[in-house]
């Protein structure tokens, strides 16, 4: 199974090896991974193996997801969703490079997640974390219309979870 969307602006699709050296930038930025509590790849071939290892595609037929400019080509981050197989979740997740801040691929690249998790997936239910300081990523939930559901810790950090559930899906479409 092959997972692919679009938009007018971005192309997000399945990582590919040629996708490390871009993952090993993106996660060695202090400023991108200050609220993630993940640690930055010490080598490129590490984010390869990173890559080679990723199984949530075969899975679950969902994954985290190349976010490239359909203008340029050029590798933006990452978005996707993400099952959690010990909460029994669905996760939504993303990741920019910095220059990439500030321009609503954050907010669009969730979206078009969201509408491939209820529409595609038929999921029940898709949740959202992020640490309380990360104002940024919480605004993003409540642009594509999720609501706060519970406090929470995120890597031992306080954190805050959004939700949507399908029903809330089909009354924003």
């Amino acid at each position: 199974m092959l997972i692919q969307i679009e938009t007018p602006r971005i192309l997000l699709r399945q990582f590919q090896e040629e996708d490390a050296q871009n993952m090993f930038e993106l996660n060695n930025d202090w400023d991108v991974l200050k609220y993630t509590g993940d640690k930055p790849f010490d080598t490129v071939n590490e984010a390869l193996e990173f890559i080679k290892c990723y199984d949530q595609y075969q899975k679950y037929g969902m994954g985290r997801l190349s976010i490239l400019s359909k203008e340029s080509g050029e590798y933006l981050g990452w978005c996707g969703l993400k099952y959690q197989p010990e909460k029994n979740e669905v996760d939504l997740g993303y990741r920019l490079h910095k220059r990439h801040w500030g321009k609503g691929y954050a907010t669009e690249s969730a979206l078009v997640s969201l509408a491939y998790g209820f529409e595609q997936l038929n999921l029940d239910e898709i949740f959202a974390r992020a640490m309380k300081e990360n104002l940024a990523s919480i605004r993003v939930f409540e642009k594509i219309g999720m609501t706060y559901h519970h406090d929470d810790t995120c890597h031992e950090e306080a954190a805050v979870v959004y939700a949507m559930n399908n029903k809330e899906w089909n009354t924003l479409k």
